[in-house]
């Protein structure tokens, strides 16, 4: 059995984990995200046929089913399909949903029908983690209609510099005693693979930047292998920038938002952290510039190397306008806002 295959078959039974499922189904953020989009636009769901793709335990298909679908597929390829069955039956909807216990990739077309709507909770850290997002991409291209709707329809991953005093701090004084050294290698051991931690707003030196903006209609499997882009943003505050956090959104067809944003309500998710060996002091609109890149990894598809190279902010290509304090930025900004008061006298 090759390693992708080992790779699925443990993938699958991690999620059979309750424990895993109590701590998503208690996230308000993540699921009320999908009941209120669901129940907001419960005309797309009267009569429709949905699939769920990597049901768990059947909470999205049940709320497709009291929002009026005529039936729903509730793919789920873990152990966990048994259980679906049992919670639709609590909640009357057993006549609705009908439960498809195998993997998404392996439903023949003659099996089912052509699906009105996919709905699927695919995300994983960073967003792409896990690798949930191919399935749903070969279930859009096999099962949904011309002119379906996916629930999300739209992902966004952001990134913004950060303090992380946790990391650096605490050692300065432990009850008296100065362990500076030992930060410096703590955050050492820490900087070879990314953290999954919560991350204060305060600690954010800089606005977020987009750096994957995928289009859930026509993405492709092939889009996602390789992801990222240079980033050159100004600071905020003047600050210790020790790490890169990065975050994602995603957007629903009624334009609502299920966000990971450090500003807004924590989720299960909470933030992946870039530690840096090093810390560096910065000041307000001191640009930092950076290259963040997840290339998928050969040996496991549903698993990104995750690579943070810093940059030299004078080295790179700036958006105009920049609100950095480079000259080559200062200068541009007067430029444009002279150009704008001439344009409004005349």
């Amino acid at each position: 059995m090759d390693d992708n295959n080992d790779n699925t078959e443990v993938y699958f039974d991690s999620y059979e984990d309750l424990d895993v499922h109590r701590l998503m189904l208690n996230d308000k953020s993540r699921t009320l995200a999908y009941k209120n989009t669901i129940f907001n636009m419960k005309d797309k769901f009267t009569n429709k046929i949905v699939m769920d793709v990597g049901a768990g335990t059947g909470i999205l298909s049940i709320f497709c089913a009291q929002a009026g679908a005529k039936k729903v597929y509730a793919v789920e390829a873990s152990n966990l399909a048994k259980l679906i069955s049992i919670v639709a039956k609590e909640n009357n909807v057993e006549q609705v949903i009908d439960i498809i216990e195998k993997k998404v990739e392996d439903i023949d077309t003659n099996e089912i029908e052509k699906v009105d709507i996919i709905v699927s909770e695919w995300m994983g850290f960073y967003l792409v983690h896990e690798g949930m997002l191919d399935s749903v991409i070969f279930a859009r291209d096999k099962f949904l209609k011309d002119d379906g709707l996916m629930f999300p329809s739209i992902a966004k991953i952001y990134t913004a510099p950060c303090q992380l005093p946790n990391f650096n701090e605490f050692w300065d004084d432990i009850f008296g005693v100065s362990m500076k050294c030992i930060a410096e290698k703590y955050r050492q051991s820490k900087s070879s693979k990314p953290e999954i931690l919560l991350i204060p707003q305060e600690d954010i030196l800089a606005e977020g930047k987009i750096i994957v903006w995928l289009d859930l209609k026509t993405v492709t499997s092939e889009n996602l292998d390789s992801l990222g882009s240079k980033v050159v943003l100004a600071c905020s505050k003047n600050g210790k920038y020790q790490g890169c956090a990065i975050w994602f959104d995603v957007e629903f067809p009624d334009d609502s938002v299920l966000s990971t944003d450090p500003a807004l309500e924590p989720t299960h998710w909470q933030q992946t952290v870039i530690v840096l060996p090093t810390s560096f002091d910065v000041s307000r609109k001191e640009p930092i510039a950076f290259e963040l890149k997840f290339d998928r990894n050969n040996s496991n598809s549903r698993r990104y190397n995750v690579s943070f190279t810093m940059l030299d902010a004078s080295e790179v290509s700036h958006e105009i306008p920049c609100d950095c304090d480079m000259t080559k930025c200062i200068v541009t900004r007067e430029y444009i806002k002279n150009q704008f008061a001439i344009e409004l006298d005349t």
